[in-house]
């Protein structure tokens, strides 16, 4: 099972229109929503339409723009820190564990306000779940919150082996394993399912086919193997956001220009009103 799932629903206006382009072609499997965007609610129920055959995640975001409630250690101006920042926190012991669960519980309410429904999954915007005291956090919220039908969180590591194997941003997928050392075994603990293996890490370097590098990310792949992806139509809203501009475009285009596709993902089947996943099935089940 290849589960194919678009970051950064929500971001911007373009992201939000290539992502709802892609859903309707059978392009990708999953999508993971900003909740703390300007963008969200607003762009939520062009999701509900997708829902039948799309998972709709939440993508938990402690890294861009600004908390939905007061964090007066990691954002005491109002603005959440860079990357490297709350990963030096995480890394020192220095995160407040309980601001951090109050703002993944402002999330998870406003995704499900947004939409009506608990998300199917859960991962991070620069996979910030993973670090310590923010992965305590979110598994004790999410087990706790939802203790019959829990969604997949993500796990965003894999094997050496796979990464080496693979040949694509290979440093940074290191990376991110070492930081969800353990990651496995903690969502296992609390009672939760995750993905069996993971691929999509990239150095955005517009000069390499994106086409190439979806067809390497989808090798070595585990029974539920999860490959992240970054579609967007670029703005200028965009480029005062993120680096990765043009970059998201040529992910569009070689998503949008693959049929290929539509055979290979995975895909969910339920009604537009039906319960969220029940992970714990072989095959996902409406």
């Amino acid at each position: 099972m290849i589960i194919l799932c678009a970051d950064d629903y929500a971001m911007t206006e373009g992201v939000s229109r290539a992502v709802g382009e892609l859903a309707a072609a059978r392009r990708l499997s999953a999508t993971s929503v900003i909740v703390t965007s300007r963008h969200w609610p607003g762009t939520a129920p062009r999701l509900l339409v997708h829902r039948t055959h799309l998972s709709i995640g939440l993508h938990l975001n402690l890294t861009l723009g600004s908390p939905l409630g007061p964090m007066l250690r990691l954002a005491p101006n109002g603005q959440f820190p860079a990357a490297s920042g709350i990963v030096a926190w995480a890394l020192l012991g220095m995160l407040d564990a309980g601001e951090i669960r109050d703002e993944i519980g402002r999330q998870l309410d406003r995704f499900e306000a947004g939409v009506g429904f608990p998300p199917d999954h859960i991962d991070g915007h620069q996979h910030v779940h993973v670090l310590p005291s923010v992965r305590t956090a979110l598994l004790e919220t999410v087990s706790r919150r939802y203790p019959k039908r829990a969604p997949l969180i993500r796990d965003p590591s894999d094997r050496l082996g796979s990464i080496l194997a693979r040949q694509s941003a290979v440093t940074k997928a290191i990376a991110v394993a070492v930081l969800a050392t353990g990651f496995h075994g903690a969502v296992r603990s609390h009672g939760l399912r995750t993905n069996d293996s993971f691929a999509g890490f990239s150095d955005f370097n517009v000069d390499q086919p994106y086409g190439e590098e979806l067809e390497r990310a989808m090798q070595r792949a585990g029974p539920r193997h999860m490959v992240m992806c970054h579609p967007g139509h670029p703005d200028a809203e965009l480029a005062g956001l993120d680096p990765v501009v043009a970059r998201r475009r040529m992910e569009y285009d070689a998503l949008m220009g693959n049929p290929s596709l539509m055979g290979r993902i995975w895909r969910p089947s339920r009604r537009a009103d039906g319960p969220p996943f029940d992970w714990s099935l072989p095959e996902p089940q409406a």
